[in-house]
């Protein structure tokens, strides 16, 4: 797969090549572009891919070319996970839990699913009367509305619930307040709502003038009349008083005879609700909020219903619906939306034995997945040296995925409060493993996901995410790992290749004037830095650069003997060679070498190099001219940079003075590591800054 992008960012071409079913390590300095090839893949694999958010600086006062950015090679990939910080942000660590729908990604396996279409096909009668039955589904809805108007409290009704607010007060659309009664027509209309809200909304403009707001005609005689409108009438109330009138006409027959005429007077009273209805409407709302809990759980019926050690032919009975206990609704049309329901529960008794096989074995292999996937998560924990462990609690599709402490028994809230920046990390990469397991995609992206944690916790993570069976981790899915770091490389292509059984691939991405180029990493590619130092003298560079390579081979084996004093003497342009390993305080500076020592030093370098002369190559690192032609002679930023170090120059910039100094003076961390001469891992900013000392400036 070949993924093409163009003007993205920083960014003008890169064609990133990925083998599927391996993990593609993309190894690359921080500034080339890592994060902007994962942006790009992403938003170029969207429903309605939008790139506009990365077009270039450089393009967007100026751009004759009309150029924009582009992705292709994505035709392949419908879906794409991505890790990085914002999936850390958004999708982890919750008040409550440390993932978001722990259930879809922990418990809901393929196996779990096959169960529980198993158990579908018991029940779906039940559930077909609800999907292919209009009325059943307008019901449901009806009595819904009509319980959601009432919201019951210890002592009764709620008076903010918008049922009594609209019902409190009486009804003032049948009953017409005194001196009010030439309004009736506009009062009692389909839109009575509209007229009360535009009659008040002229009552701020009453005192005015003596003439009517609405009309312009005298009315100083009518403007308690007019404002009475307002004190009497509220357009809210009658929005809801018309609102619980008309869900009450709608459930209409559901109702038994005797509730549809206390409904009826309780929503015409003139002069509001007494106790006794304030009583009977606890009734009605408990009675329907009572019915639709049952229907709600005929209609989602699944194993989860079941809790453990119940049996299904004791419990289904339980859910047919007798409405003599719901005597409110008790009638003929109540009675004939609910006989098939109760007939189907009865088919499903007959079949209880069935249904509760597979009620246990979904429950068996929810606890088996369960038990696994804890096991695996503590067992990173503990190897990757967290005092953490996680536990996954509650039933069914309410599971969570709980955190505690290992000195601490209690479950801990979500986990950004108690966890380091580096838990969170580590927490986080194994958590979007389990999404990814659940919701397979095409494509999962890892934006430098590991480069902050030691060397330990390191490969702990990689043996998580790619050395297990490929069922529980991400073996053998295509994945895109961008990175600054060269371990992982070490680990997965050289040192332990065996053990992710080869199925890694690895590049280096080289940006120069805006392109990045890839170029593959093999096996032998990484070498230790002494192996690296011995082949570049075997090789025709100039007689410098060997120099320098022979000096830090010394250095990394820590061989500060006759040999290495003369070369660290040489480039440090001494015209008469100081020995460091004599001791020297206060003002007194360190001895010459001795004749015999400087020979001798100068003999083991010409073992390796036998045109070696300290005189002439002296006098070539002296001539600025001479350094500045071995400086652009010089085919990579590493030799460039280590040149660029022997030439004089007044440097204020301290950061990358330090950078040049030390970062890549120093430079091995590892035993291992990529050729500098050949994978050219020198940013380029950092040759830019070395462009411009060698030129006189620090631009």
């Amino acid at each position: 797969m070949n993924i093409e992008i163009k003007n993205c960012n920083n960014i003008d071409s890169a064609n990133i090549s990925l083998e599927e079913n391996k993990l593609n390590i993309k190894f690359a300095p921080n500034g080339t572009g890592k994060s902007t090839i994962a942006r790009a893949i992403i938003l170029g694999t969207n429903s309605e891919p939008n790139l506009s958010e990365l077009i270039p600086f450089k393009l967007r006062e100026k751009n004759l070319e009309s150029k924009k950015p582009e992705v292709a090679g994505l035709d392949t990939l419908q879906k794409v996970m991505c890790f990085n910080e914002e999936y850390v942000s958004q999708f982890v660590f919750k008040p409550n839990e440390l993932l978001s729908n722990s259930f879809d990604i922990f418990i809901k396996t393929e196996v779990y699913k096959q169960k529980e279409q198993e158990i579908e096909e018991l029940v779906v009668e039940i559930k077909q009367l609800f999907t292919v039955n209009n009325e059943l589904e307008t019901l449901i809805d009806t009595l819904k509305e009509m319980g959601g108007a009432f919201k019951l409290t210890k002592s009764g009704i709620s008076k903010s619930s918008t049922g009594m607010k609209g019902l409190v007060g009486g009804n003032k659309i049948k009953h017409i307040p005194a001196d009010l009664e030439s309004y009736q027509p506009f009062i009692q209309s389909q839109n009575s709502v509209g007229w009360i809200d535009w009659q008040t909304k002229g009552y701020e403009y009453a005192d005015l003038s003596d003439n009517c707001p609405f009309c312009t005609s005298h009315a100083a005689d009518k403007k308690d009349t007019i404002r009475k409108v307002g004190q009497e009438y509220d357009k809210a109330t009658i929005k809801n008083l018309m609102d619980i009138i008309r869900v009450i006409d709608r459930l209409g027959d559901y109702f038994s005879d005797e509730a549809k005429s206390k409904l009826s007077t309780i929503t015409t009273l003139k002069d509001g609700l007494e106790k006794e209805h304030e009583a009977f409407l606890v009734t009605v709302k408990t009675q329907i909020d009572n019915l639709v809990e049952k229907l709600e759980k005929l209609r989602t019926l699944s194993g989860f219903q079941f809790k453990e050690g119940e049996l299904v032919a004791e419990k289904l009975p339980l859910y047919k619906i007798d409405l003599e206990f719901f005597t409110e609704l008790k009638s003929d049309k109540t009675q004939e939306s609910i006989n098939p329901i109760n007939v189907s529960i009865d088919a499903i008794i007959i079949k209880a034995v069935q249904l509760q096989a597979k009620i246990n074995q979904q429950r068996h292999e929810m606890q088996k997945v369960v038990e696994k996937h804890q096991k695996d998560i503590n067992n990173f924990l503990s190897y990757a040296g967290y005092s953490y462990k996680v536990e996954i609690v509650g039933e069914g599709e309410r599971s969570q995925l709980k955190l505690l402490h290992v000195d601490h028994s209690q479950h801990l809230n979500g986990g950004s409060q108690h966890l380091s920046f580096g838990e969170r990390n580590a927490f986080a990469i194994v958590l979007f493993m389990y999404e990814c397991l659940s919701k397979k995609p095409n494509l999962i992206i890892l934006d430098d996901p590991i480069s902050s944690f030691d060397k330990n916790k390191k490969y702990a993570i990689l043996e998580m995410l790619f050395r297990r069976d490929s069922n529980s981790c991400l073996k053998n899915k295509t994945v895109l790992m961008l990175t600054h770091d060269v371990e992982p490389i070490i680990d997965t292509v050289r040192s332990l290749s065996h053990k992710f059984s080869n199925q890694t691939c690895a590049a280096f991405l080289k940006l120069s004037g805006g392109r990045i180029d890839e170029l593959n990493i093999k096996k032998n590619d990484i070498q230790t830095f002494a192996e690296i130092c011995k082949k570049a003298l075997q090789t025709n560079k100039d007689d410098i650069i060997k120099l320098i390579y022979m000096r830090r081979r010394l250095e990394i084996s820590d061989d500060k003997g006759d040999a290495y004093q003369v070369l660290s003497n040489l480039l440090h342009k001494r015209e008469r060679a100081k020995d460091f390993r004599e001791p020297h305080s206060g003002e007194v500076d360190c001895p010459e070498m001795t004749s015999e020592k400087f020979c001798s030093g100068s003999d083991q370098i010409k073992e390796e190099m036998p045109s070696f002369s300290y005189n002439d190559i002296l006098q070539r690192i002296k001539d600025a001219g001479s350094l500045k032609t071995l400086y652009y002679s010089c085919t990579n930023g590493y030799e460039k940079l280590q040149v660029c170090r022997l030439i004089d120059h007044e440097e204020n910039d301290a950061v990358i003075e330090k950078f040049i100094k030390e970062t890549y003076h120093i430079e091995n961390e590892f035993i291992c590591q990529l050729d500098p001469a050949v994978f050219d891992t020198i940013p380029w900013y950092v040759i830019a800054k070395c462009d411009g000392i060698v030129n006189g400036g620090s631009e």
